[in-house]
């Protein structure tokens, strides 16, 4: 049995609060956070770029690697991308494994980069090294 979806938008066109007419949307965005009528929160981990703008920054980062320490590069990681994954992160909580894929990229990305290990290298050690 397959059960259909409909989001809060194809219930209301618009609400009309006194003269003001207050359109309905698919997505609102609060504290920098995309919410969806669904709740799946996929625009928030793609639409939003958050893990795109990490990598943008793991790449640059790389560049400076051989110039830094390892502590000062956990430092770097840790505010340019550790920050954007973790800022309101409680509202990921519950999301299926899928949704969380991309986010857990960028984590692996930037234990790499901090521990200078291949791209192949396993994570699961480097990352409670790093914990």
């Amino acid at each position: 049995m397959c059960e259909l979806r409909r989001s809060v938008a194809d219930d209301c066109r618009a609400i009309i609060v006194g003269s003001s007419v207050i359109q309905c949307t698919d997505v609102v965005r609060d504290l920098g956070v995309l919410l969806d009528s669904e709740m799946s929160m996929q625009r928030h981990v793609y639409i939003s770029k958050v893990t795109s703008v990490c990598f943008y920054h793991l790449r640059r980062l790389r560049q400076v690697r051989n110039y830094v320490s390892q502590t000062v590069m956990a430092q770097l990681v840790m505010t340019l991308v550790i920050t954007r994954i973790d800022y309101c992160n409680s509202i990921l909580a519950g999301l299926p494994a899928f949704r969380l894929v991309p986010l857990q990229r960028v984590q692996n990305a930037a234990a790499r980069l901090v521990l200078n290990l291949d791209r192949r290298a396993h994570t699961s050690p480097a990352l409670q090294q790093l914990h």
